[in-house]
């Protein structure tokens, strides 16, 4: 990959930070490319993936949202191409099989909020700023932001700052759901690092389809309580879930294996 997405393996975490910081980490098509290279196959060259963290190099900005040169020289099914082509990468973030989570460190908007909700869980520093400002352009968000935000704080507030373009801290984030947890500038990542390292030590299977059955709420083609309860059943015959209820039992911490 090239610089414009730096990858940091520590202890089977990989950060991801985007390195556009005279753009404000803005979101252009390259990095897109890389974004979705990293969640389509390049991940599978790290053994014992445990989780990945998605920031902004500096303390100025997370993604302060997409890079709009050329934006209004575009043609209708041009920007269609370009929007799906977000969609297609957000969603393989959002569907990945260990947790990803957005260490926020400055401006999250357009494209760089909606690559946070993208994201399973939000950890923002205490300067962090959140937004959907499209409107202001004459747009729409183009990533998903329509559909996530109502799925994370509701329909009246969302469509309130989908229309305003308002942006709010990141203390409102949390109250209203967007964020999951705010914390002192800097430390973004040592927050997210933890609560991967507290998920990595529960069972892989059950991780993995509890990524599946809550984004299969979601999925108007699927029926998440029938999801639920197959995945329940085939959890149950696993060798994970074997030794969980053994540990249990012998009152021991359980060694997870991943079958």
């Amino acid at each position: 990959m090239s610089s414009l997405v730096k990858i940091d393996l520590n202890e089977d975490i990989a950060t991801l930070t985007i390195s556009r910081p005279e753009s404000l980490n803005a979101i252009n098509q390259l990095v897109m490319q890389e974004l979705r290279v990293f969640f389509e196959k390049n991940y599978r060259s790290i053994k014992n993936l445990k989780g990945v963290i998605i920031t902004g190099e500096g303390n100025r900005a997370f993604v302060a949202g997409a890079d709009i040169k050329g934006f209004s020289a575009l043609q209708a099914h041009e920007g269609t191409e370009l929007a799906k082509y977000g969609h297609e990468t957000y969603f393989l973030i959002e569907r990945f099989h260990v947790p990803v989570i957005a260490a926020v460190n400055g401006f999250a908007l357009g494209g760089g909020c909606e690559l946070a909700m993208a994201c399973h869980i939000r950890i923002a520093g205490e300067h962090a700023k959140f937004g959907q400002p499209e409107v202001n352009l004459g747009l729409i968000p183009g990533y998903g932001g329509t559909q996530r935000l109502i799925q994370l704080i509701g329909k009246g507030k969302a469509i309130e700052l989908l229309m305003t373009g308002d942006m709010i801290d990141a203390k409102e984030a949390c109250l209203l759901g967007l964020v999951n947890h705010v914390v002192p500038p800097g430390t973004e990542v040592e927050m997210a690092t933890s609560i991967i390292n507290k998920i990595s030590s529960r069972g892989p299977l059950a991780i993995q389809k509890i990524i599946e059955c809550v984004n299969a709420y979601f999925n108007k083609e699927e029926d998440g309580f029938i999801k639920e309860y197959e995945d329940f059943g085939n959890l149950m015959a696993s060798d994970d879930c074997k030794e969980g209820t053994s540990a249990f039992i012998e009152k021991r911490k359980p060694v997870f294996k991943g079958k």
